[in-house]
């Protein structure tokens, strides 16, 4: 497996309706992580209309733009859970043994973890 990239985007935090109400650019990837977490992969800024709500740079995740292909061949059969059928999907459990998320499209898939397990899960995918 080669080596991860850092994922850039910001963490908010805020209630679900809060959440669904920013206005992102559409090249923005938004993956909720729990119905009140947010990661948005390739943000800067937000505009978050909840003075309590926790908007931060998220530096400690990885990852791995993965084609269809790729996923098949160096990812799946380290999976023993079911994947999301329809497109784009967020999926979370552990991959080879490791916590990992699995943002699926179309066309790829974003295969992330913490930056802390990233060798872990380097050592145990071919």
């Amino acid at each position: 497996m080669r080596a991860p990239e850092p994922i850039h985007g910001l963490r908010v935090v805020a209630s679900p309706d809060v959440l669904d109400a920013i206005d992102w650019p559409d090249a923005v990837a938004l993956l909720r992580l729990a119905p009140d977490d947010l990661f948005a992969v390739g943000a800067t800024v937000a505009e978050v209309a909840d003075e309590h709500a926790v908007v931060a740079d998220e530096p400690g995740l990885v990852g791995w733009w993965l084609s269809d292909d790729e996923l098949a061949e160096l990812v799946l059969e380290h999976v023993d859970w079911p994947l999301p059928i329809a497109r784009p999907a967020l999926a979370q459990g552990l991959v080879a043994g490791v916590p990992a998320k699995l943002w699926l499209t179309n066309d790829r898939a974003l295969l992330l973890c913490a930056a802390a397990y990233a060798h872990e899960l380097i050592e145990r995918l071919p």
